[in-house]
């Protein structure tokens, strides 16, 4: 059995945030945890508390323990752009992308 969290429009770049994710994929979720809070990147927080999300949603539904569960899957995908203009030299337009990025984490019982 599985359960699932999801982030939505973090404003962040998906690559940045690919990063970290890698890190705790396949992990015990006792040993994510601490990952992510020694890890110093801005997007380990933001998974942190999506990872604390998946656990207690876990709990909710099922009669699983935090101690028995591993992080079976983490994805992290493009969102939405947030476009915008920068002046540039006589009198031109830069367009700026503020990328944003969606992230699901899946934590199922260990084997």
């Amino acid at each position: 059995m599985a359960t699932s969290a999801t982030l939505r429009h973090f404003r962040m770049s998906a690559r940045k945030v690919r990063l970290v994710a890698d890190m705790v994929r396949g992990l015990p979720y006792e040993q994510a945890v601490s990952t992510l809070k020694f890890t110093n990147k801005k997007a380990a927080p933001a998974i942190l508390k999506l990872l604390q999300s998946a656990a207690a949603n876990t709990e909710e539904t099922t009669e699983l323990a935090a101690d028995e569960l591993f992080v079976r899957r983490i994805t992290v995908d493009e969102g939405r752009q947030l476009k915008r203009i920068r002046p540039c030299p006589m009198g031109r337009a830069a367009r700026i992308r503020k990328r944003l990025s969606h992230i699901t984490v899946e934590l199922g019982e260990r084997p």
